[in-house]
């Protein structure tokens, strides 16, 4: 979800500030739910700003920027590597799972494919089955 963008704040506080409406009538002016006016006011009287807070974190990609495009450029070289030599390869202490989401940022679809021919399958069914005959009872 993303975060209301700065000038949307500054236009609904100033609204509130001029007493152009209720809380409600101010929500509905801006196409926003009352609880985000409400918490965006409750803000701005504790914390002193509307702005929004900063990212809160979270794990950083080990396959970003320059490491990325090294591994766009290993798989150009081998598509039929796996992930597992895709990471010794990349020499990033990190997971296969950090290649599997590192290639789908990427586009590219791991898809797996056949070693060996497809064996040759025989129809089961008799050529009268086929036209809708009935087959004589014995």
């Amino acid at each position: 979800m993303e975060t209301y963008s700065m000038d949307l704040r500054e236009r609904v506080v100033q609204a509130y500030d001029e007493k152009k409406g209720s809380q409600a009538q101010i929500a509905a002016l801006f196409n926003v739910s009352l609880s985000w006016v409400k918490k965006l006011l409750r803000f701005r009287r504790t914390r002193g700003t509307i702005a929004p807070k900063p990212h809160g974190g979270g794990r950083v990609a080990l396959f970003a920027g320059a490491r990325l495009e090294a591994l766009r450029q290993d798989l150009s070289e081998r598509p039929d590597a796996t992930l597992e030599e895709l990471l010794e390869r990349s020499e990033v202490d990190g997971s296969i799972m950090a290649v599997h989401r590192a290639l789908g940022r990427l586009g590219c679809r791991r898809k797996k494919s056949r070693c060996t021919p497809q064996s040759k399958t025989a129809r089961m069914s008799s050529n009268s089955a086929r036209r809708g005959e009935k087959r004589p009872l014995r």
